[in-house]
């Protein structure tokens, strides 16, 4: 696992926002950087599983969250415009951005790719966090020392036999995390990078491999320090790498 200890006050006064923040290792994320000082905005196509995550939040005595439903599959241009300006109206800035919902999709040979999930993947996964990396930049400009995470995989750094799009879209933020950051190097206080999670428990990961044993699989919670760590002060030098949360 990555090594890192991060103070307890590492994110104070931050926002956050998290995509696919209901479930998962979003779920976790929210609420780790919440328990760091930070005011995280919860994004995601659930109300029910946001409003848990909020409440978890709240009793545990963090910042306030904020919740915002949003469904990647059907959200347009105007929605993500429609998101920072409420975004802005309500913080006036944007700290950190963690890209970490997605879809698996069905483990096929592409010859026998459903179409149209491949295009629903493909927007999920690559199209909604370019608009709405698009979308932020703006508000990300407003602070001195912002970071856009995008969440990545294995099979989006080697090809692997039936994980199309699932692969093939990850493969993509791999490219856009790599052009963005070369963008901004020289020309905005914003660093960007991606997270490989690795194995972890999600129900993701069981679907993806349902005859795994899930107590030999690390939770979330255990990834965590390289999320904090890529979100916090220290990591202000880190720009355009490619990072993973456990060891290969």
């Amino acid at each position: 696992m990555f090594n890192y200890e991060p103070p307890p006050t590492l994110l104070a006064d931050r926002v956050i926002l998290v995509t696919g923040a209901g479930s998962g290792i979003g779920q976790v994320a929210a609420k780790s950087f919440a328990a760091h000082g930070a005011t995280v905005i919860l994004l995601g196509r659930t109300i029910s599983k946001l409003e848990a995550v909020y409440d978890d939040i709240t009793q545990a005595g963090h910042p306030q969250p904020a919740i915002y439903p949003m469904n990647f599959e059907t959200a347009t241009p105007d929605d993500y415009e429609k998101l920072t300006s409420i975004l802005n109206n309500e913080f006036g800035r944007l700290d950190g951005l963690l890209h970490n919902a997605g879809q698996l999709g069905t483990l096929t040979p592409i010859e026998h790719y459903d179409i149209k999930q491949w295009y629903q993947i493909m927007q999920v996964n690559l199209n909604a966090p370019f608009l709405l990396t698009k979308a932020c930049l703006g508000l990300l400009k407003r602070t001195k020392e912002a970071s856009i995470v995008f969440t990545s995989s294995n099979v989006g750094q080697k090809g692997r036999a039936y994980w199309g799009a699932y692969s093939v879209s990850h493969f993509g933020i791999e490219g856009l995390m790599q052009i963005l950051a070369d963008e901004l190097e020289t020309n905005a206080t914003i660093r960007v990078n991606s997270i490989n999670p690795g194995a972890v428990r999600t129900a993701m990961r069981v679907n993806a491999y349902p005859g795994e044993n899930p107590q030999t699989i690390p939770l979330p919670e255990d990834i965590m320090p390289l999320y904090l760590y890529l979100m916090g002060p220290d990591s202000r030098k880190i720009n355009g790498q490619a990072l993973n949360a456990q060891e290969e």
